[in-house]
């Protein structure tokens, strides 16, 4: 027990291996305040208390991404990067052709490295986080974005900056470019994992679709828009309605009826308790495919 203890206190990303480009390299622009594009992105802690989102990578996905202001840059599984096609040169790097977050962010022409971090293999193998985690968004991505969050809540806002950051070149320790001590970590743990009894993560499903917008009133929390067509609409849900409670649980907020729903994937029953005209009545809805 003590030995696994002290594996898992090395399970922290971060980014003391690799640095930016070396004095001397003309910085990127200077942010300015013009009316940017803020963006809506849902996102959840995972077991480890990671802050986790999802991203379409050229088209395929969505792949789940830990946000880790440590990291120098993107960073892709290697099998990840197989699915998407994409073509890795002989330092490491490829270039998505489309980078989506869930929520609307895209970032055309995404620079990732295409890398088997040993801490996601670890935790990965050991089923640590309770999904299995594809890769991290670091630096390269986040410094085109002011992001304001609250671990409370279930969604954060990101900002575009007019900013392009400067390059970043990784340099890697130990014989060979890679550090094999670490590198070997992974394994390790993936074996461990097994003889544990831990089995691997499941495969990422796209989250149900409700196609709602709703808001916190006196009320409590009201229906203020139906999609057409969506999963609610077909299901009688109407702009007026009075969310009572989600799967037989009581909802005050906007953001407990998000908690319930956004765990549900597509094809799932979500029962809704809801008040119309002064009477209360039950609506099952089939979630549809989102993101």
């Amino acid at each position: 027990m003590r030995a696994i203890v002290f594996v898992l206190g090395l399970l922290v990303l971060s980014a003391g291996s690799y640095a930016q480009v070396p004095p001397g390299q003309p910085p990127g622009q200077a942010p300015t305040p013009k009316e940017l594009p803020s963006y809506s992105i849902p996102f959840k802690l995972t077991n480890t208390q990671h802050i986790m989102v999802r991203a379409k990578l050229n088209g395929k996905g969505p792949f789940n991404l830990i946000v880790d202001t440590g990291a120098p840059a993107l960073f892709i599984s290697t099998e990840t990067a197989k699915k998407c096609g994409v073509e890795i040169d002989k330092r490491g790097w490829a270039n998505f052709d489309s980078f989506v977050l869930e929520g609307g962010v895209e970032v055309p022409k995404a620079k990732g490295r295409v890398e088997d971090l040993y801490q996601l293999k670890a935790m990965n193998g050991m089923g640590l986080p309770g999904v299995e985690l594809h890769g991290v968004i670091g630096y390269n991505i986040l410094a085109q974005f002011r992001i304001e969050y609250d671990l409370t809540k279930d969604r954060m806002v990101w900002t575009r900056l007019n900013y392009t950051p400067p390059p970043l070149l990784l340099q890697p320790g130990g014989k060979g470019g890679k550090d094999n001590t670490l590198e070997g970590l992974g394994g390790m743990m993936k074996m461990l994992g097994g003889m544990m009894g831990k089995k691997a993560n499941l495969e990422a499903r796209p989250r149900g679709f409700l196609g709602v917008e709703l808001a916190d009133t006196d009320r409590g929390v009201v229906v203020t828009n139906v999609l057409a067509q969506s999963p609610a609409d077909q299901a009688g849900l109407r702009k007026g309605d009075r969310i009572v409670s989600v799967g037989g649980r009581e909802c005050a907020t906007v953001a407990e009826v998000f908690k319930r729903t956004n765990r549900r994937a597509e094809g799932e029953e979500l029962q809704l308790q809801i008040e119309r005209d002064g009477k209360e009545q039950e609506l099952a809805i089939v979630l549809g495919k989102g993101l």
